[in-house]
């Protein structure tokens, strides 16, 4: 079904009236978009050069040890050079087991250089279009995908219909007390390798149904790191205790928080639909959700996580809602799912609303923690509206673009010079990016990730040859 079919911002304003939805609204002059976006904002000690954010959007494109490949750079370069002062470095695994596919990006002693070389690559194509670098920001995000690692999963909890979407068996063994201490050390070890290759914040990924989110929402665990608030939270604070003892301010602390991580959602096989698959109440499972009604969140021990990571040292965080693996329409509302799966079973405006409710209730509840809001894409053309809107009303104090950015990674440009998007450029959300990064018929086992339609010289080819691929591993089948 179509949803984006607005021919004007009047006209996006009216379906978000008749939708009854109360948190997004829209800066609709587009010098005070210019000017609230081009604003400087101030992240601990570090003054970034303004108000607009690129995610990280992994683009499944490293060589098999981990390294940066020329795609990598590519992407890296063309960030670099689309004027965003920050630039969240995409997910990067702390170990080879724990990567979510085969080209995921994984640092190591064996290829930190290759890091080096790329971060220094970027900022001097920045500082080559913006004349300066200084004020650019580049967190690098650490990970350990957990029940999402290739080629073998590493499991926190039983969590039942997460187990039944994804088919892990019931006695599927757990990640043991001793094994999360040791990968502590793994983060720290990965944290030491990113300063030296040069960067200077760090992002602890705590989103998406990946490890140190999962742990999260573990009320079923047993021992050290289940059951309490202060034990699933037990192995984030100690990665970033340990950080700290070894850095102190010379290195920023970042991190990417799923803030709510609803339920599960299969494909209704007579509709194409997508529905949650059933649960009883109370909810004893996820982050962030009513224990009552888990298709609604239930932000108080979120707040009470943030308030503990402040007293950490945390000094940005970037809020990210659901996971791609069992509800994607959650994380990124969408026009067209990705191959294969469910319809979207709300209105993407909806979807929209939830992360700006999530995201502004946060940042009005912590107002001295910068926020990267998201959830933008799907308003297309709009986004920036909204975004400024969201930055000047204090609901957020970066505009963040994801899948946005691999369509136009010089959307911060086209705000600067002439505080609009080009229509022929935005993201129409039709996950052709998603679907790339779910082919694993690749010789390598994956496919790279980019946006087909708008970066042809880059994922044309590639398109052509995973369509291919998928057609003859289909007519085998049969």
């Amino acid at each position: 079904m179509k949803h984006f079919t607005y021919r004007s911002l009047a006209d996006l304003q009216h379906d978000v009236e008749r939708l009854g939805l109360r948190n997004i609204h829209f800066e609709s002059e587009p010098q005070r978009v210019r000017e609230i976006l081009t604003q400087p904002v101030m992240v601990g000690r570090a003054r970034v050069g303004n108000a607009m954010a690129i995610h990280p959007m992994e683009g499944c494109d490293s060589t098999a040890d981990g390294r940066p490949d020329t795609l990598t750079t590519r992407r890296y370069v063309r960030f670099g050079r689309g004027g965003a002062k920050l630039i969240w470095f995409e997910a990067t695994a702390v170990r080879q087991d724990g990567r979510a596919n085969a080209r995921q990006l994984w640092i190591h002693r064996g290829n930190v250089d290759d890091y080096a070389r790329l971060l220094e690559t970027m900022l001097r194509e920045h500082a080559a279009v913006w004349g300066r670098n200084n004020d650019v920001l580049v967190p690098v995000q650490l990970t350990h995908s957990g029940r999402y690692s290739y080629p073998v999963k590493s499991i926190a909890y039983h969590h039942p219909q997460v187990d039944q979407k994804t088919g892990t068996p019931a006695d599927y063994p757990l990640l043991s007390d001793s094994d999360l201490e040791r990968l502590e050390d793994d983060y720290l070890e990965a944290a030491r390798l990113v300063y030296q290759a040069g960067f200077r914040a760090v992002d602890i990924k705590v989103t998406h149904g990946y490890l140190l989110n999962e742990l999260l929402g573990a009320r079923v665990r047993e021992g050290r790191y289940g059951g309490s608030l202060e034990n699933r939270a037990r192995m984030v604070r100690n990665i970033i205790g340990k950080i700290r003892a070894e850095f102190g301010g010379r290195m920023m602390i970042a991190m990417r928080l799923g803030c709510y991580d609803s339920v599960p959602y299969v494909k209704d096989p007579g509709t194409g639909v997508g529905v949650p698959i059933p649960y009883q109440t109370p909810y004893d499972y996820s982050w962030g959700v009513d224990r009552e009604d888990p298709s609604r969140e239930d932000l108080r021990e979120v707040k009470q996580f943030i308030a503990w990571m402040i007293a950490d040292g945390v000094e940005l965080l970037n809020v990210s809602l659901g996971c791609p693996y069992y509800n994607p329409h959650v994380l990124r509302p969408f026009e067209k799912p990705d191959d294969g799966n469910y319809e979207q079973p709300e209105h993407p405006l909806v979807g929209v609303d939830r992360h700006f409710r999530i995201a502004g209730e946060l940042q009005r509840t912590f107002p001295e923690l910068p926020i990267v809001g998201g959830g933008y894409s799907w308003l297309q053309k709009y986004a920036i509206n909204a975004g400024a809107r969201n930055v000047a009303d204090g609901n957020a104090r970066f505009f963040g673009l994801g899948r946005g950015v691999l369509a136009y990674p010089e959307f911060a440009t086209a705000i600067i010079e002439k505080a609009e998007l080009d229509e022929l450029k935005v993201c129409k959300t039709l996950t052709y990016c998603t679907f790339l990064m779910r082919q694993k018929t690749h010789p390598t086992g994956q496919y790279p990730c980019g946006c087909p339609p708008f970066d042809k010289e880059g994922y044309g080819a590639i398109m052509k040859e995973a369509r291919q691929s998928q057609r003859l591993a289909q007519i085998r089948t049969f």
